[in-house]
């Protein structure tokens, strides 16, 4: 008997596996895998409309706040200097993305005082800040941020001794002087 009892139940088994298969062939067809996007069929050169915009064409991008050295070109001194003054800087070193010059050492850079005292007596030293604005590539001003503050070393201690007729120093960046700025937006290759 247990031999049948065995053949009896591989039996019963067949027959429920059997009307389950029925019950599935019978429901909503599994849904399609999704699709996959094969990469050769992506064009590989850009459409003339896919070129409306700057940089659109596979030019290299320099993102939105990369950092930039600018330098000043002159020296900016807070003597007779007042709020809104511009003066030109420069690049000072190369920026590269993925190994290509965006923006070339040299390229100009117009920056605007935004803040000023002068110095004072009781050894007050003078201080400005410099808002750095825009920088031209291939002729074209793109946006940048940031500004820079320098301050006139105080005469503290002489001042102490002699309050009545001690001031502070003016303020200033020498030529050369490299400060910190960021790109305001992202600038193509040209």
């Amino acid at each position: 008997m247990p031999i049948m009892g065995a053949v009896a139940l591989a039996a019963s088994m067949a027959r429920a596996a059997h009307a389950q298969d029925n019950l599935t062939s019978s429901a909503a067809p599994a849904p399609a895998p999704p699709a996959i996007v094969d990469a050769n069929t992506v064009p590989a050169v850009p459409t003339a409309s896919d070129c409306s915009q700057p940089g659109s064409c596979g030019a290299i991008m320099l993102p939105k706040d990369t950092i930039v050295q600018v330098a000043a070109v002159n020296e900016i001194t807070s003597i007779d200097m007042k709020e809104g003054d511009q003066h030109m800087l420069q690049i000072a070193t190369d920026v590269a993305q993925n190994g290509k010059v965006i923006i070339p050492r040299g390229a100009p850079v117009k920056g605007k005082i935004i803040w000023r005292t002068g110095k004072g007596i009781v050894g007050k030293s003078a201080k400005f800040e410099i808002e750095f604005e825009e920088v031209t590539v291939g002729g074209k001003a793109y946006l940048l941020k940031g500004k820079h503050r320098q301050e006139g070393r105080g005469n503290t201690a002489a001042a102490l001794l002699a309050s009545w007729v001690v001031t502070g120093r003016s303020a200033v960046i020498p030529s050369g002087a490299v400060m910190n700025a960021f790109t305001e937006e992202d600038i193509p290759s040209t």
